[in-house]
């Protein structure tokens, strides 16, 4: 074709001809296409043979790096690579339920319990052996048992009290007081009794609900005089007198201590 070959030259002609020159002969015969992947694209116009530089998938052609879901995938993953299609599926646990990100993609049929004889449903709670206080759920097949948490009590443990049928405990009221107890010198009274913690002018009672109720007596004194008596509250006008130190009865005469020759008597007013 005009055109000079070197002996042992290779060429293209058209309609994918392969020649080569040997001897001064030139050698042509239909070009064999290797193709090393599984989903090639199509021969480019001018070509010969199909490219692996991108991928023809359910005939759609993918650029390489191409990732897509196929038209029935169940979120089937595919990738295109070096002329080659790689799809991954979810893999649903079996019999449960899948992650929230797999709920469009996996059925979820939860497994039900069987414990102790019976078969429980997903997410079924019940008492465990007709006792209240222990709770169990089935979960995913597996059975879970908590017991029921109680609250937090605030009386000492010699007044707690579990009743029949219940499962925390409760406090007892505690016992009514049988009298009244002081705990600077650790004497009990006994209810109703009255007593003077001290002070002959201020007297205490001891009341039903254990608590002590204190008075004091106010003193009017009625004459200038009076004596006092230890253990009295209040001075006595009508015992005798009491004057410069000394203690004199009713109607008894005495010389004055500041004047001899003055002469008093003790009367009751």
């Amino acid at each position: 074709r005009g055109i000079p070959r070197e002996p042992g030259a290779h060429w293209t002609e058209p309609g994918c001809q392969s020649c080569t020159c040997q001897g001064g002969q030139v050698l042509c015969d239909t070009m064999s296409c290797s193709v090393p992947c599984s989903h090639p694209l199509p021969t480019p116009a001018g070509g010969c043979c199909p490219t692996c530089t991108g991928c023809l998938h359910e005939g759609v052609a993918r650029a390489e790096g191409d990732v897509f879901s196929p038209s029935n995938g169940n979120c089937t993953v595919c990738v295109c690579l070096a002329g080659n299609v790689s799809c991954l599926s979810p893999e649903c646990p079996l019999g449960s339920c899948p992650s929230s990100s797999l709920s469009d993609c996996c059925s979820c049929n939860p497994e039900k319990c069987n414990f102790r004889g019976h078969t429980y449903a997903h997410g079924a709670r019940f008492s465990l052996d007709g006792d209240d206080c222990t709770t169990c759920v089935c979960q995913r097949g597996e059975v879970e048992c908590s017991f029921t948490p109680c609250p937090m009590l605030d009386c000492p443990q010699h007044q707690r009290h579990l009743d029949p049928g219940q499962c925390c405990s409760t406090c007892r009221d505690p016992p009514a007081p049988a009298g009244c107890f002081l705990d600077d010198n650790g004497v009990e009274f006994p209810i109703g009794q009255i007593w003077s913690p001290g002070d002959p002018c201020e007297l205490c009672i001891c009341q039903a609900d254990g608590s002590i109720s204190c008075q004091r007596t106010d003193c009017v004194e009625t004459c200038p005089y009076p004596i006092r008596i230890p253990g009295q509250c209040c001075p006595d006008c009508s015992a005798g007198c009491t004057y410069m130190g000394r203690i004199f009865s009713n109607n008894e005469t005495f010389p004055s201590a500041l004047d001899p020759c003055l002469s008093c008597i003790c009367l009751v007013r």
